[in-house]
């Protein structure tokens, strides 16, 4: 068993404060009111706004300019793909998009992988691909089959797409519970992904691409199947 986190006062308040400025209840671009109005009407001390004030100024919803206030930003508008974490568990309809995305950059990074991985990465992502299929149980298989990916994207050569998948991932992982039905057979996984890795190792990028294409939209289509 798991053992459950526990929340501190300023956890709390931070997911408050997420859920009124995403909800729009803090609009984008408005300023929030003096923080000793904030702090009495959420029932905290300042230095417990000030705490949950410096989390959301980091994780880029909020700004602070001396002598002015704290602001809530514009993040449609200013924000990076950091955001997507703490957008899709504040909102599930964020992952259609976030899937959308996960097909159509997975596939481009499969076909760069086929054309630039070194002998190495094509003897990591074999072995990355064995850790699938010997993984012990569907957390196992998910997480596994993760590291794939995250190696094909190494495999591109191309440092962005690392910092991509990794921000995709980020955003996808705190909800994987929910999307673990590919993944309760561990051979069943294995065999899946397989097509892609042995495109890659054998340099053909457009095959890579389509069994990319394919694995992906087969995948997605079980994860929205079983959420539903």
């Amino acid at each position: 068993m798991e053992t459950l986190p526990r929340e501190t006062i300023v956890d709390v308040l931070e997911n408050r404060l997420r859920e009124d400025i995403l909800t729009g209840r803090h609009p984008a671009g408005s300023y929030l009111p003096p923080e000793r109005t904030l702090a009495d009407g959420y029932g905290v001390t300042r230095t417990t706004l000030k705490h949950a004030f410096g989390r959301l100024i980091q994780a880029g919803l909020l700004e602070t300019r001396h002598g002015v206030g704290t602001r809530v930003r514009d993040y449609l508008r200013l924000g990076g793909a950091d955001l997507l974490p703490v957008l899709v568990r504040h909102s599930p309809d964020w992952i259609g998009e976030v899937f959308e995305v996960r097909g159509s950059v997975g596939a481009l990074i499969a076909e760069r992988a086929a054309v630039r991985a070194t002998d190495r990465q094509r003897a990591e992502l074999r072995e990355r691909l064995a850790a699938v299929g010997d993984a012990a149980d569907p957390d196992a298989v998910q997480l596994a089959d993760v590291e794939v990916h995250k190696a094909l994207a190494r495999a591109t050569g191309n440092r962005v797409y690392v910092l991509l998948t990794n921000t995709l991932f980020n955003a996808y992982l705190p909800m994987r519970a929910a999307f673990r039905d590919p993944f309760t057979d561990a051979e069943v996984a294995r065999g899946r992904l397989e097509p892609v890795v042995e495109a890659v190792a054998a340099g053909d990028g457009a095959g890579a691409r389509r069994a990319a294409e394919r694995y992906l939209a087969e995948t997605e289509q079980i994860m929205l199947e079983g959420l539903a």
